[in-house]
């Protein structure tokens, strides 16, 4: 059994039910860290999550602007396991996430005293492979 992630007919992924369950608990979960609605709607017992392009990518944008601004390598990681399948999902959408070309400071609100692990180049490549590599493991 599988669920959509779709824009109208347009389907963005459709991945198993419980891959499906997992990626919209994240999405609510980091609603908070974003500060703003995902822009993905609830699963209205069709097994499918309708998404609002612009909302979703514009929230996509926000943490996608956090994972580069950020030294702390364990939000990081955990960033990484939500932004590739998300950025894939906007590309999809026919929609940008502005975060990726543009400069990158360093925020404060969550740094690592223990290491030093600011690189915005770097994380912007890494994640942009991380993106390539989902997008062919994702079905439409």
């Amino acid at each position: 059994m599988s669920q959509y992630f779709q824009v109208g007919d347009l389907v963005l992924w459709n991945p198993s039910h419980t891959v499906a369950q997992l990626f919209a608990r994240m999405t609510e979960a980091m609603v908070p860290v974003a500060a703003r609605p995902s822009g993905v709607g609830p699963d209205i017992g069709r097994d499918e999550y309708e998404i609002d392009p612009d909302t979703f990518a514009a929230f996509v944008d926000v943490l996608t602007a956090r994972y580069l601004s950020t030294n702390h390598p364990i939000l990081t990681a955990m960033l990484e396991g939500y932004l590739p399948t998300a950025l894939v999902m906007v590309q999809r959408s026919g929609r940008d996430v502005a975060a990726l070309g543009q400069p990158v400071a360093r925020d404060n609100q969550d740094i690592s005293l223990n290491r030093d692990a600011f690189d915005p180049v770097g994380d912007r490549q890494r994640l942009l492979g991380l993106a390539e590599s989902h997008a062919r493991a994702m079905p439409h």
